[in-house]
Parts: C-alpha cells; sequence; structure tokens
C-alpha cells in the first residue's frame, strides 16, 4: 500500500505540470480568439466578396499546379545531391569534403531571393548561359534545398550503428550494395520526419519566385488582384490553400512515419 502511494506521489508533479500546460494553452487559444472577435473590423469583413476569386479558378489551378512541379522537382534533385553528397563526406578523400562542405555553407547561409537574383541575372554573365525564370527558379531551390537535405541526409548516416558498416565490410559487399540495400534505406526512415518538413518549407518558399513572374501559384494571385481588383480576398483564398496542403502534406507524413515504425517491428 505505501508503496502505491509512493508511485502517485511521484507522478502527481508530473501530472500538475501537464495540467499547468493544458491550462495555459487554452488561455492562449482563447485570449487569441478574444482578440481576433474584438480586433477585426467586421463591418468591413462583411462586405469582402470572395466569389470574385471563383472566376479565375482555372488560373489559379494553373498555377497551384506549377507550384507543386516546381516544389516537387526541386526538392526530388535537392534529395538526390544531398544523398549523394552525404555519402561522399563519409569518403577518406579531404578534397570532396571540403568542396561539399564549402558547397552547404553557400546553400545554407545566403537567402533563397540571393540566389534566385544571382541565378537568373549574374549567372549568364559569368556561363553565357541564360535560363528562363521557371528554370531559375528551379535551380534556385534545388541548390539551397540540396544544402540542408545534405546536412539531414548527414546526419540519417550517422545515426547507422557502426555495427551495420561493419558487417557489410565483414560480408565484402560491394560499396554499391552496401548503400543502395543496407545503409540507405535505414537512413531514409530515420530523416522522414525532418524531409518532410524541408519539403513543406520549400512548397511554401516557391512563393518567392513571383519576384520573377515565374507564373506559379502567388504570382498568378497578383495577377488576379490586378484583375478583379479583389487583393485582400484573392491573398486571403491563396493563403488558405497554403493552410489546407500544408495540413494534408504534414498528416501525410506523419502516416509514412507511422507506417515506417510499423513495418519495421
Amino acid at each position: 500500500m505505501h508503496r502505491l502511494l509512493d508511485i502517485h506521489d511521484e507522478n502527481a508533479p508530473r501530472r500538475s505540470r501537464l495540467d499547468l500546460v493544458n491550462v495555459v494553452s487554452y488561455c492562449v487559444f482563447g485570449a487569441i480568439v478574444f482578440l481576433t472577435l474584438f480586433s477585426v473590423d467586421w463591418e468591413f469583413a462583411s462586405e469582402l466578396d470572395f466569389s470574385a476569386v471563383w472566376p479565375y479558378r482555372v488560373a489559379l489551378a494553373r498555377g497551384l499546379g506549377l507550384t507543386l512541379l516546381i516544389s516537387v522537382a526541386a526538392i526530388g534533385i535537392g534529395l538526390s545531391l544531398g544523398t549523394t553528397f552525404a555519402i561522399l563526406l563519409q569518403a577518406p578523400i579531404g578534397l570532396f569534403r571540403w568542396l561539399i562542405l564549402a558547397y552547404v555553407e553557400v546553400a545554407r547561409n545566403t537567402p533563397l531571393i540571393v540566389q534566385l537574383f544571382w541565378i537568373h541575372f549574374a549567372l549568364p554573365y559569368v556561363t553565357g548561359i541564360s535560363t528562363s525564370a521557371v528554370q531559375s527558379g528551379f535551380i534556385a531551390i534545388g541548390f539551397q534545398a540540396s544544402g540542408y537535405l545534405t546536412d539531414i541526409a548527414r546526419a540519417g548516416v550517422q545515426a547507422i550503428p557502426k555495427g551495420q558498416f561493419d558487417a557489410c565490410h565483414a560480408l565484402g559487399l560491394p560499396t554499391r550494395t552496401k548503400w543502395s540495400t543496407v545503409i540507405l534505406p535505414q537512413a531514409l526512415k530515420i530523416v522522414i520526419p525532418p524531409l518532410a518538413n524541408v519539403s513543406i518549407s520549400y512548397f511554401k518558399a516557391s512563393a518567392i519566385l513571383s519576384v520573377l513572374s515565374v507564373g506559379e501559384l502567388m504570382s498568378m494571385a497578383l495577377r488576379v488582384s490586378d484583375a478583379n481588383f479583389k487583393p485582400i480576398e484573392t491573398i486571403t483564398f491563396v493563403g488558405l490553400v497554403y493552410i489546407v496542403l500544408g495540413i494534408i502534406f504534414s498528416r501525410a507524413t506523419q502516416r509514412l512515419e507511422v507506417l515506417t515504425n510499423t513495418t519495421d517491428r
């Protein structure tokens, strides 16, 4: 009986902290709702006409399609480069390591808009090769994403127990087989959450391509707002599209992570 009371006493502080966190969370949420209700000009809000966005649904859908295409393709290229660089970082050749680390630092520590402008406006003078706005946006997102994904992939590889590498060496597995069938499948399961976060971030960051009038969702929204003279309704609608798709992607990632963990068992 005394032992049960001791266990109860040990768990009580933890439950108290959780209850306090819940109370604070509800209070913050209630404060946000209260401020929203009393700070919004509801007379002005009632005059908003979101039906003015509907006639331009096809143009916005095309912009959304281009946004998804650029985001998926750029993340795919970034993941491929990041995985390759993460493998090369395990090589004993110091030159590879220094070059890759320099690449990662440049990709991660410069703003996306600076990379976008440099690729679109400066790179043609350096290489003599001009790129379209869509190509420049694709290259810029892929370049920066590969820098972040290199670090993510490297962390995943380093999380693999050293015994896995030793077992591959003891079995005499070829390098390609070792990475493709033993190391990378395990590392991929580890990096699913951060990979999903990066993917969602660059899906949202693709809106910055509107500065070049690429034709993605945000660019189309700006054009529509110029056409229907309803910028608040148009931008709000597009913001809701980003929110809904972000939630869908997050839930899909969580399901994938759960499915992966279930398969491991």
